[in-house]
């Protein structure tokens, strides 16, 4: 992994820039994708993509995620709407988590953590436990949320094998835990927010619209946003598709946040530079 400082190992387990503590990238990997014709062969997964993808199919880790319907949206025939859903875990996460469990499994990681008061801390969760079942090794899951996340999440994680720690104040004080504990040695930060790795699993979120829609990407993507990992994927996924001239231009993406968390919504609407301060919603107030 790389930033616009230094090069680090990935055996070194970094999460950030040593020096500058700024955000990293995978050096030294080219994408490349499979033409229509050969994917119409391959099993229905995100790892139908490999030459695409900077790690190799975990085969003990996967849960078959990937490759979910494109169904047309109830009485607008020019919408299409991604079933993310139905994926193992219930979200686009899953494309993710599933890339840095096999990071995990490769390295011969022992303790890994993440922290997230929704879908992704589920998703690691998850893929943690089954890299956990392939190495046939204990691999401690430790997932850090805010003190008030709902009882059910809660208890999803911990039904995954995690341990949760439940942190007092909003959301940026849980981000600074798992930051303090992040840079404990050997622990592996399965983070959806700073690891390069997890961004190359969403694209695929795009990679699959555009072989479904026969080689095309439609004129705008509408995305929901919380951390922005669809966001950022999607573009990665766009702009390999155009780098290699697999589609002539980018899509218009759309980013939406619900009302009841949308400090970047926000942000961009009072016409401010830096995003506003994210609080964790009320309970029910998530669509």
């Amino acid at each position: 992994m790389r930033s616009l400082r230094s090069t680090h190992s990935l055996s070194d387990l970094p999460w950030r820039c040593a020096g500058c503590h700024g955000v990293l990238d995978l050096a030294g990997f080219t994408p490349a994708m499979p033409t229509l014709t050969d994917l119409a062969t391959r099993r229905p997964t995100l790892w139908r993509y490999a030459e695409a993808l900077p790690i190799p199919e975990p085969h003990d880790i996967t849960m078959g995620e990937g490759l979910t319907p494109l169904v047309t949206a109830p009485a607008q025939p020019g919408v299409a709407l991604k079933a993310d859903y139905l994926m193992p875990t219930g979200s686009f996460e899953d494309r993710g988590a599933v890339l840095l469990a096999a990071l995990t499994a490769r390295l011969g990681v022992t303790r890994l953590m993440a922290d997230s008061s929704g879908n992704a801390g589920t998703a690691v969760a998850a893929y943690a436990a089954r890299a956990a079942y392939a190495a046939r090794a204990g691999i401690a899951c430790d997932v850090y949320v805010p003190a008030d996340t709902s009882a059910g999440k809660v208890g999803q994680l911990r039904a995954y094998g995690a341990t949760v720690h439940q942190i007092p104040g909003t959301r940026e004080d849980t981000a600074r835990a798992a930051a303090r504990a992040a840079d404990e040695p050997g622990v592996f930060y399965a983070s959806h927010v700073h690891n390069p790795v997890f961004l190359h699993g969403t694209k695929t979120y795009v990679l699959e619209l555009w072989e479904q829609l026969g080689g095309r990407l439609p004129d705008t993507l509408v995305l929901h946003v919380g951390n922005g990992t669809l966001v950022l994927g999607a573009y990665l996924g766009a702009v390999e598709l155009r780098d290699q001239n697999l589609i002539d231009r980018l899509p218009r993406i759309v980013a939406v946040q619900a009302a009841g968390c949308a400090p970047l919504a926000s942000a961009f609407h009072d016409g401010a530079v830096r995003r506003g301060r994210a609080q964790q919603p009320p309970e029910g107030s998530r669509p």
